[in-house]
């Protein structure tokens, strides 16, 4: 589907607004998270909300789907003042928002997550048959392969990411709020999204999308609203605006190239996997090496396997059958604490179930993998003297915003979050580290930072694993690369080998023999 495909049907610059912010501010304790910002949404149009982390997207966003309330302003709907003071009050007027966070419970049901707080009743009874069918009727209609009778702790991120967009379409939909929606879905699972949109789009649904992928700005966005710490700073076209314009009004100062060209410097082999099979049958009999001063990418659809297997070689997934060889050493199903000594680092994609401690200081998270080690360790004690200057250091090398490395990281942006569980790779030296989707919901900025950050590992002689659903980090970082399919290991490709073209073919069949 072409971005012409998904702008036909709907003609927003000659709409009327269907949603407007009036100078809105927020005032969180110790945090002025917006001020004054205007914004407005009209019907049957895509209106990205772009910025760094912590320029204040979510904040605005929280308010319009009424999570939260403003300290001063307020919201127009079809030209009429609203007040947007709860969840339900937004969903009475159609307003529904996805965020990138999940609000899923792990125990529930597909089903039973899609209806949380609205299920059907007779005579306060609770109807499971008229629950299911409907259930059943939205993700048919979605074309979401789900199975509604399943807990979602048994689905794959994407599929727990498609229950969340499917929640908002258990009403009638006027606006329709997604950030980050394709966060971790793979180039199948966007295209399925974006038809979704072209849908809504042409039946006059106004869609806020946030997002830090410029090809997906420039593929369904119509126009795009600029926030920077919190204040407004411009909306342009879409269509029209250059990725460098759009950079500069983001961070206000010009950003360079997005990928590092990287000195890749391949010697010995520390991970040799051998027919690597899990008892979950996730991985069905994976090889591969890995070796140190390269980055081997990890492709494939989400649901392939290619997490599972990095999980696996960690020690965080039991294995059922194969070999995994780490510097010469067997270390078959060894722990993840043994896997740690032995200098393997996993960090996961999932950093607020998996990754962090998030009611936790951005110090004790840093800090996490090397509580045994100097500075932080004086033998049988914690040096919190030495853990503080470490975590300092780190927060100021990858620009944490606010510097506050004692504030609890749940009060950080997803984007800073991300940056604190990434700088546990520089609190000890590690000979292999695996990323795991390690830009997950960061700005442009920072992307660039993280990818030059990752080259920089490599460079000075580590070996590093990068496993990504984003296709053109596969494909710009990765000297080789291995196409992960249903658990096995589809291809290995080499150099100039690795194209979209030569990546994607493998995603869905086997080449025949």
């Amino acid at each position: 589907m072409s971005s012409q495909d998904i702008n036909e049907g709907a003609h927003p610059r000659d709409a009327h607004p269907l949603l407007q912010a009036c100078n809105i501010s927020k005032q969180f304790p110790g945090v002025k998270a917006l001020d004054g910002v205007d914004f407005d949404l009209r019907a049957g149009e895509v209106h990205i909300l772009f910025g760094e982390n912590g320029a204040g997207k979510s904040t605005l966003i929280s308010m319009i789907a009424g999570a939260n309330t403003p300290t001063e302003g307020e919201f127009k709907f079809n030209g009429a003042p609203v007040q947007l003071n709860s969840v339900h009050e937004a969903r009475t007027l159609g307003i529904s928002a996805v965020f990138q966070e999940f609000s899923l419970i792990p125990q529930m049901s597909v089903e039973e997550n899609l209806f949380l707080g609205a299920e059907t009743t007779s005579s306060g009874i609770l109807q499971k048959g008229a629950l299911r069918r409907r259930a059943a009727e939205i993700l048919d209609d979605l074309d979401f392969q789900l199975p509604v009778n399943v807990p979602v702790d048994r689905l794959t991120r994407a599929e727990q990411q498609m229950v969340e967009i499917a929640k908002a379409f258990r009403s009638e939909l006027s606006v329709l709020i997604l950030d980050e929606p394709t966060a971790s879905l793979t180039q199948h699972e966007t295209e399925q999204l974006f038809r979704l949109i072209a849908r809504l789009k042409a039946d006059g649904v106004g869609i806020i999308y946030i997002t830090h992928r410029m090809s997906e700005i420039r593929r369904i966005g119509d126009r795009i609203t600029i926030l920077r710490d919190g204040h407004y700073i411009d909306t342009v076209d879409a269509e029209t605006t250059s990725e460098d314009e759009l950079v500069r009004l983001m961070t206000g100062r010009v950003v360079g190239q997005i990928f590092p060209t990287i000195k890749f410097d391949p010697q010995q082999t520390l991970l040799d996997v051998h027919d690597l099979k899990t008892t979950d049958n996730g991985v069905r009999g994976a090889s591969l090496t890995v070796r140190r001063g390269e980055i081997v990418g990890l492709a494939g659809l989400v649901g392939s396997g290619k997490s599972k297997f990095a999980q696996a070689c960690f020690g965080a997934r039991a294995i059922s059958s194969g070999s995994v060889t780490f510097k010469d050493d067997d270390v078959t199903g060894l722990s993840t604490r043994k896997m740690l000594d032995r200098r393997f680092l996993y960090l996961p994609s999932d950093r607020k179930n998996d990754g962090l401690m998030m009611m936790r200081p951005v110090r004790e998270n840093i800090s996490l993998t090397s509580l045994v080690s100097q500075p932080v360790s004086n033998g049988l004690f914690l040096n919190a003297t030495g853990e503080s200057r470490m975590a300092q250091s780190l927060a100021e090398r990858l620009h944490l915003a606010p510097m506050r490395i004692e504030r609890t990281i749940e009060h950080f942006s997803g984007g800073n979050q991300q940056k604190a569980m990434l700088a546990r790779s520089l609190t000890r030296e590690f000979d292999l580290i695996a990323f795991d989707e390690p830009t997950v919901g960061v700005d442009v900025g920072t992307r660039a930072a993280i990818y030059s950050f990752i080259a920089e590992l490599c460079e000075a002689g580590a070996a590093i694993l990068l496993i990504s659903s984003d296709l053109p980090e596969i494909l710009n970082l990765s000297n080789r690369a291995y196409v992960f399919y249903r658990g096995q290991v589809q291809a290995e490709l080499l150099g100039e080998e690795i194209t979209e073209e030569n990546v994607l073919k493998h995603f869905f069949e086997r080449e025949a023999a």
